[in-house]
């Protein structure tokens, strides 16, 4: 109680963090019954029937809900891994830029797209890849190249959703590596330059050494989104030509409950979804603890 009179105030700055977090993620759980429910929005949840694992049974067993499984993984992974390599590269080779002022204006340059909205970037997108007289199509039309159908075919569409996910993440995402570079000790470089050193060796044995812990640790804590493909970026990209292959469990759930009115279907997909995604961060924190000795709590 004496440690309460003191930090009050603190407490009560939190306090509007808190309501918000028990508003919009705790109370909203409650619908998680509908997963077990032949839910009827007009009936509600006191007169809607239970079905029991029902859903759950349907979502094995519909080839649909496979298939976005399974394109949900392939471009969560493919994301996974080029957020990693990029980042770390672009880090490593920013750090060997001298000139301060271009440094920095790099810096700027690539962490401005992180700040874009994917409704802006999807328009921009949709319009720079059209093959309708877009630029990048027009660019392949003079090098005799034919139109590239990036958004209405399936594995295009894959590669387009990568390709724009890295290029609007990277430059944020370097910070973390900067940072680790801030940190290693000048005494390193001066050493190996002292002993004959060129500037790849001191990039290959103090440079990349010094990140692969936090790059262990970046790396592993992804693993919790393997199943979080980016909804806003698909959603604003894809269309039905390329459901095969891009639809992931996010726009599944959006269409399957928005759309179609299957709410205990979406509902029961989600849950499956959240209950994996769980595991997987629980798997990951553990691993990070392991390789890099690092404890989130």
């Amino acid at each position: 109680m004496r440690s309460l009179r003191r930090s009050w105030p603190f407490h009560l700055m939190v306090l509007p963090a808190l309501l918000f977090l028990i508003v919009f993620n705790y109370v909203p759980m409650a619908g998680i019954a509908m997963a077990f429910m032949d839910y009827k929005p007009w009936l509600g949840f006191s007169k809607s029937a239970w079905i029991g694992l029902d859903h759950f049974h349907a979502l094995f067993d519909r080839e649909d809900s496979i298939q976005v499984i399974w394109n949900t993984f392939i471009i969560a992974v493919l994301k996974i891994v080029f957020n990693l390599a990029v980042p770390f590269t672009f880090a490593i080779l920013l750090n060997e830029v001298r000139k301060r002022f271009l440094n920095r204006t790099i810096q700027t340059l690539v962490y401005l797209p992180h700040f874009l909205s994917w409704v802006i970037l999807g328009g921009i997108l949709v319009n720079f890849l059209s093959t309708d007289g877009g630029f990048v199509n027009r660019m392949l039309a003079q090098v005799g190249l034919g139109p590239v159908f990036f958004l209405g075919d399936g594995n295009w569409f894959r590669f387009t959703v990568v390709v724009s996910e890295v290029w609007k993440e990277f430059g944020y995402s370097t910070i973390v590596f900067l940072a680790a570079l801030a940190g290693i000790n000048p005494a390193l470089y001066e050493a190996a330059e002292v002993d004959g050193a060129s500037r790849w060796k001191q990039t290959k044995y103090i440079t990349i050494p010094s990140l692969m812990p936090i790059a262990i640790v970046v790396g592993t804590l992804s693993l919790g989104n393997i199943l979080n493909a980016g909804f806003d970026q698909i959603f604003n990209l894809y269309n039905s030509l390329v459901l095969d292959k891009g639809d992931i469990i996010d726009t599944f759930v959006y269409r399957t409950a928005i759309q179609e009115g299957d709410f205990g279907f979406a509902t029961a997909v989600g849950l499956f979804k959240s209950v994996i995604s769980m595991i997987l961060i629980v798997i990951s924190y553990r691993l990070a603890y392991r390789w890099a000795n690092y404890r989130v709590f």
